[in-house]
């Protein structure tokens, strides 16, 4: 059956019933995410928390998701995907509004880190389901509607945040999302149909899960404890550090001899899989990195309410938001991406690195250019890092490729994070011992209330700037602008392997057929058709009138691509 010339009108009306759900879906966990991300100081400050509890309430919702990305993964190669995506929104949503009743910041990890959970299917399980209905070359015409998701929650969550903290508290921050989720399941149920897909026996690798969360949950325990509760160099250090090591060998060996692996090793013999997990790994430490501690630094060192700190960070999120949605209508136009993510790469490093110099008085506007830049390298390489991946992946490993690559960012935002916070905790630990004299002078100053500033500041948790006396505010102000411009410095050598990586991807072109079409061409065995006339007999998306004879090759190519 030949594509009529009324196809593109109609694909439209086929696709976006089932992409508003699943957008939906995604605007939840952003919203459920972005909505405290500039009430997190507050928070943590109320709940009597020090800087190792605020890195962790953020670690520990990466930590599961980036442990769970693989196993959502590999659940979607076996299951139903719809039904998976419904049971990681449920997850989520119920997770987010338990933490809302926190009484101490250990209730809110646990529940921050059963948050992640949801989080990580919700983060592979989407990019599997878009690759069910809309083929790589198509992909691009549709990112405006992510870029309006991505906009409204990661501008409007946390401007929504401060608001409601605010005014009502930061309990009422994480109930916000309720009512959206109950929407996006009944979209769901109602929009999202996908193809069946054939049964098989299900085997799930419980020995690759529970080593794999060993040998992650080791490390970033002792990234976050060591130099404060142990030396680098310690017993501690050996123990951990080795089990970690120990773990990852064994989690290895198991992937190898498993007949249904967690995260299938053969994917690493393809080049572009393994290229584009090691460049998401800096691109996962500039977005969940910086997007914490800019809204850290804007209250910290600046001085901002929360509601202020979300709209100080709103240039962070236009360039993030522009880039993707331009780049993604030129990619899906053209069909070139590959100079596109190496321009992303270079703003990554650009970005990254004019943050490490920022002062708690640096000129607002060139704080302003510098999250742009930032924001925009993100935008460039997020999404199409798995766009690549999909495009060349096997059909049948399309979940585990998707989410491994997912997974990778995720680890890498999950260590970033680990590694910025405590390099912050100790960079301010520091200099408060080396400002201990001029505090001191301030303090002494302030007469009477001079007692309350005092204790506030010995206490270990993290002092409300903006409500500090001026003459101390500005000293703490500083200590702080230093200290996570300090911890900036650290995505700068990540983004340059990044880059490196980007650099060195294959350039192969995207094809025009989505992974349900992909699987039919290989029963049928047209993947190895190169005419225009053999392709024509596939029912396709209904966004193209003809497929030229690259576009076969390009198929044919990512079909069996192995190199």
């Amino acid at each position: 059956m030949a594509t009529t010339a009324s196809e593109p009108a109609t694909a439209p009306r086929r696709v976006l019933p089932a992409l508003i759900g699943l957008l939906l879906g995604m605007f939840v966990s952003m919203l459920a995410s972005t909505v405290v991300s500039t009430s997190l100081p507050v928070i943590v400050h109320d709940l009597n928390g020090d800087q190792a509890a605020f890195t962790w309430v953020i670690t520990s919702t990466l930590l599961t998701t980036a442990i769970s990305t693989p196993i959502w993964g590999k659940l979607a190669d076996l299951f139903n995907r719809k039904l998976l995506i419904q049971i990681a929104i449920a997850i989520f949503v119920l997770a987010t509004a338990a933490a809302g009743f926190s009484q101490n910041t250990e209730m809110l990890i646990a529940f921050r880190a059963v948050q992640g959970l949801g989080a990580g299917g919700l983060a592979a399980l989407s990019q599997v389901i878009m690759a069910d209905i809309i083929s790589p070359r198509e992909r691009g015409r549709y990112m405006g509607l992510f870029g309006a998701v991505m906009a409204v929650a990661t501008v409007g969550g946390p401007l929504l945040g401060g608001v409601i903290t605010d005014s009502f508290g930061w309990r009422f921050n994480f109930f916000v999302a309720l009512p959206f989720a109950v929407a996006a399941l009944f979209i769901q149920q109602r929009t999202l149909h996908l193809p069946a897909r054939p049964k098989r026996a299900v085997k799930i690798d419980y020995f690759g899960i529970v080593l794999l969360a060993t040998a992650v949950s080791l490390i970033l325990i002792w990234v976050t404890n060591a130099g404060k509760d142990y030396d680098w160099w310690s017993t501690e250090t050996v123990l951990m550090v080795g089990g970690a090591i120990v773990s990852a060998v064994l989690f290895v060996i198991v992937e190898l001899r498993v007949s249904e692996p967690l995260v299938p090793l053969t994917l690493f013999r393809n080049r572009t899989f393994t290229l584009a997990t090691i460049a998401s790994i800096a691109t996962g430490l500039a977005m969940f990195g910086t997007a914490v501690f800019l809204s850290q630094y804007m209250q910290m060192a600046r001085g901002a309410t929360p509601t202020e700190a979300g709209v100080m960070t709103i240039p962070m999120i236009a360039g993030l938001l522009l880039a993707s949605v331009i780049v993604g209508s030129l990619i899906s136009r053209y069909g070139h991406w590959k100079p596109y993510l190496i321009a992303g790469g270079v703003l990554l490093i650009a970005g990254s690195s004019l943050l490490s110099t920022i002062h708690y008085d640096t000129n607002f506007v060139l704080v302003s250019v510098y999250m742009a830049l930032l924001g925009a390298g993100v935008g460039m390489t997020m999404q199409n890092l798995v766009l690549i991946v999909q495009n060349t992946a096997r059909p049948e490993v399309m979940g585990a490729a998707s989410s491994g690559v997912t997974f990778f960012r995720s680890l890498g935002g999950t260590v970033g994070v680990s590694v910025m916070g405590a390099a912050l905790a100790t960079t301010a630990a520091g200099l408060f011992v080396d400002r201990g004299a001029d505090i001191a002078t301030a303090i002494a100053g302030l007469g009477a209330d001079g007692a309350a500033v005092a204790a506030q500041l010995q206490s270990g948790t993290i002092p409300q700037v903006s409500a500090l006396p001026e003459s101390v505010r500005i000293i703490v102000e500083d200590i702080y602008a230093q200290s996570i411009a300090s911890s900036f410095l650290i995505a700068v050598p990540i983004a340059v392997i990044s880059l490196i990586a980007i650099i060195f991807l294959p350039n192969h072109p995207l094809n025009r057929m989505t992974t349900s079409e992909r699987i039919h061409a290989g029963e049928a065995d047209l993947a190895t058709v190169s005419t225009s006339e053999g392709m024509s007999v596939l029912a396709g998306t209904g966004t193209v009138t003809t497929v030229p004879e690259s576009d076969a090759r390009a198929t044919r190519s990512s079909v069996g691509e192995n190199d």
